[in-house]
């Protein structure tokens, strides 16, 4: 009975192997299988690269591959695993446990032993593993019992931790171009035996936004709701939005805010007002973004235009008693006025040339002419002695008060 039971399972799981390369995903179905059928990357795994010689010299060290979605990781990975004569073991970091790593590298450690064969594991979204996970990973890196291809959209510089980072190599993916996203989408429609005219086929490459899983499944779901041709209406309707990128932790929250700040600082109030839209889109706490506004206030504009100050504090409070989604408004304000506003950093310079002398020099004292005399005492100590009241006396506008050892010094320089 058990016997008939394996052997109906066997014929069932069979069955259901080849419905899944009928009816799984277009992306999933058309994955390259070697270097020479995968678009894209080519600065990583091009000919002659270091990754790609030691794919082909079946001589892959421990690595971490980072990039945006439909970069090609799991696609790398795959080719690893297809090229390979180690034991290609795979995990992902979603649900994998402390004890699911160790059998791991438990059997990883029987095979090393008994036949000398080299275990390599797959580990998706390795950005997920917390420092246990981590720590139970490291001794199998370490010792190469395991020889680790980690994958992840988020930097690794911020999700994984040093002793893990100093013994694998990152290889930051990029996303993939239209050119290239063009590539994927012919392949994709002469596999569906769909006809596209190169302007849909361009179309379809600008809503994929560098991803090529997203293209197919665009490409996919356009070509079954074409009466025909597929046409942009068809792509528009099957790409309902566009995919935004974002990790409000890592990278894309660094990225974002330093392209706005440096956009709004030269000026460039259309990609100012660009890369404001992409924060809020992705959902960007708005309370970020003003007080960076605050910021950049005095440190690029300045006394240039004082009221740029008020500007940005005026659009935090806006955040604080008005909120998403209206409060999207008063942030595009501000960018506005703040990218178009005159620059000037004579402040920010000011101070830091202060701040410079200061902790060179310790807290050197005031002139005895400038300190206070509000306690008893004081005039009988020298404190006040010489000092001009300016209202009384114009001569008490010219004059310098630095401390006698910075005597001199200019700190702050009119940008008039």
């Amino acid at each position: 009975m058990p016997e008939h039971t394996c052997v109906v399972g066997d014929l069932f799981s069979e069955a259901a192997g080849r419905r899944l390369a009928e009816v799984a995903p277009l992306a999933q179905r058309l994955r390259p299988a070697t270097l020479d059928e995968l678009v894209g990357q080519q600065h990583v795994v091009g000919p002659g690269r270091a990754l790609r010689v030691a794919i082909e010299r079946d001589r892959v060290p421990s690595l971490v591959l980072y990039g945006p979605p439909g970069a090609g990781k799991t696609t790398i990975a795959r080719i690893v695993a297809n090229a390979t004569g180690a034991a290609f073991e795979e995990l992902s970091a979603v649900s994998a446990t402390v004890t699911n790593v160790r059998e791991v590298l438990a059997r990883a450690r029987e095979r090393l032993g008994a036949s000398g064969q080299r275990t390599i594991l797959f580990l998706d979204e390795i950005h997920r593993f917390n420092k246990a996970q981590q720590d139970a990973l490291l001794p199998g890196v370490e010792e190469g019992v395991v020889t680790l291809i980690g994958a992840t959209t988020e930097n690794p510089y911020f999700a994984l931790n040093s002793a893990l980072l100093s013994r694998t190599q990152v290889f930051e993916l990029e996303p993939l171009s239209e050119d290239e996203l063009a590539q994927v989408i012919t392949r994709g429609a002469d596999a569906l035996s769909a006809r596209l005219s190169p302007e849909v086929t361009a179309f379809v490459a600008r809503r994929a936004g560098g991803d090529a899983r997203t293209a197919l499944s665009i490409l996919e779901l356009a070509v079954q709701t074409a009466d025909g041709e597929v046409t942009e209406a068809n792509v528009e309707d099957a790409a309902r939005k566009r995919p935004l990128v974002y990790d409000r932790a890592g990278d894309s929250h660094y990225d974002f805010i330093s392209a706005w700040i440096k956009s709004t600082r030269a000026g460039d109030v259309q990609a100012s007002v660009y890369y404001l839209a992409v924060m809020l889109e992705s959902g960007e706490d708005p309370r970020f973004i003003a007080r960076r506004m605050i910021v950049l206030a005095s440190e690029d504009i300045g006394n240039a235009d004082p009221q740029a100050l008020l500007v940005a504090v005026a659009a935090a409070q806006a955040v604080e008693h008005v909120g998403l989604p209206e409060a999207r408004l008063n942030l595009a304000q501000a960018t506005v006025y703040l990218a178009r506003a005159p620059k000037s950093n004579a402040s920010y310079v000011a101070l830091k040339k202060a701040t410079a002398d200061a902790r060179e020099h310790g807290h050197l004292r005031p002139p005895d002419a400038i300190r206070s005399v509000g306690h008893p005492g004081a005039r009988k100590l020298g404190r006040g002695e010489g000092y001009v009241y300016p209202h009384d006396d114009e001569a008490g506008f010219d004059v310098d008060y630095l401390p006698d050892a910075l005597k001199g010094r200019v700190y702050y320089e009119n940008p008039e």
